[in-house]
């Protein structure tokens, strides 16, 4: 495979029986590695410093528990019960999510997949594009699916997710990427194993949240955000209320919640985040309904970059998606996919200082 400018590849272990492939992409003050394995984003460097966690392995990747920067599906989030009807059959995707839920696609969802992948030479920025199929049955979802996702570098400063999917029967799609961002320019330095992110300032355009019973699946509620915690419309740092008397955090464990950003799918602003201490920001956009935000509550994991381990709220993430269990609400935005049409969704998350 010939490599394009911008965008170089290696040799990063084995997986699954196949070798796993490390593609790096340069452009202005951004640089990317991209993982054949969980078609997982590894590294993302703006002006000089990683700005998300991960492992400096592919070992890391293969035996972590969060999902760092992986593609997640078929259906990322929960599905409550494990369990969805579509055109009237009931199916059963499996309950990995402590024995009572599914989540992020399930045992061996996509994240655990080995991708195939290529550069992408066409002038829009350096560009690898992943491709996967999942069976029918696979997990239990129905219908055939064939699955891209391309990386794309933009302008020196943009970092440019496209997803596409295919079906040849009635399915359910969700696809999302669990980057756990930390701004602060420090990660994997071993003197601040401490490092937290709750000094960092979020605003979330959001005026409506999905709050959640105590298995973290959606009540079907939509609920206003004004006059509680998870009023982000003005920025403000993370851990000014995370630690409030609030039912839903106590149940999040501080926030683990879907955001609403409309129902339509327009491409929009979805959230930005600012680190004081590094002096950069982060704007995300979207053209899906909601944004996960999860600010890392019970990260706890040994070996991460630098050998420093991952720990409590030392990263967020904001996971473009659809809602939770909207398999199972017919009232939230559907997340069905229907035999021969195509699906298409673009995520940005665009850095300045």
């Amino acid at each position: 495979m010939a490599q394009q400018p911008n965008v170089t590849a290696e040799e990063w272990g084995t997986a699954d029986g196949g070798p796993v492939r490390r593609f790096v992409l340069h452009s202005g003050e951004l640089r990317a590695a991209v993982l054949t394995y969980g078609a997982t984003l590894q590294t993302l460097e703006y002006a000089g410093s990683d700005r998300i966690l991960g492992y400096d392995s592919l070992e890391g990747y293969r035996n972590g528990e969060s999902y760092q920067g992986a593609a997640v599906g078929r259906y990322a989030n929960r599905i409550a019960g494990g369990r969805f009807t579509l055109g009237g059959r009931e199916y059963d995707v499996g309950r990995n999510d402590k024995g009572v839920g599914h989540l992020h696609g399930g045992r061996v969802g996509f994240d655990k997949r080995l991708w195939t992948a290529e550069a992408v030479d066409d002038g829009e920025g350096p560009a690898v594009r992943f491709s996967l199929h999942a069976a029918d049955g696979e997990e239990g979802y129905p219908g055939n699916l064939s699955v891209t996702l391309t990386y794309r570098l933009v302008g020196g400063n943009t970092l440019r997710l496209t997803y596409t999917a295919e079906t040849d029967r009635d399915t359910v799609v969700n696809l999302t990427n669990p980057a756990y961002f930390n701004l602060n320019g420090r990660v994997g330095d071993g003197a601040l194993r401490d490092d937290t992110i709750l000094d960092t300032r979020v605003r979330i355009a959001a005026q409506a949240f999905t709050p959640v019973d105590a298995r973290l699946i959606p009540t079907g509620e939509l609920r206003a955000v004004e006059g509680t915690p998870f009023d982000f419309r003005q920025e403000k740092a993370i851990g000014r209320d995370i630690g409030g008397e609030d039912e839903q955090l106590r149940l999040g464990d501080g926030y683990d919640h879907n955001f609403v950003l409309g129902t339509d799918r327009r491409f929009r602003h979805a959230a930005s985040a600012y680190s004081p201490r590094g002096g950069v920001r982060l704007d995300c956009f979207t053209d899906l309904p909601g944004v996960q935000f999860y600010t890392g509550n019970a990260l706890d994991e040994p070996g991460g970059k630098g050998g420093v381990p991952l720990h409590r709220r030392q990263g967020f993430c904001l996971e473009t998606q659809f809602f939770p269990d909207s398999p199972n609400r017919p009232a939230f935005p559907s997340p069905v996919l229907r035999a021969g049409e195509t699906f298409v969704s673009v995520t940005e998350y665009r850095f300045s200082r």
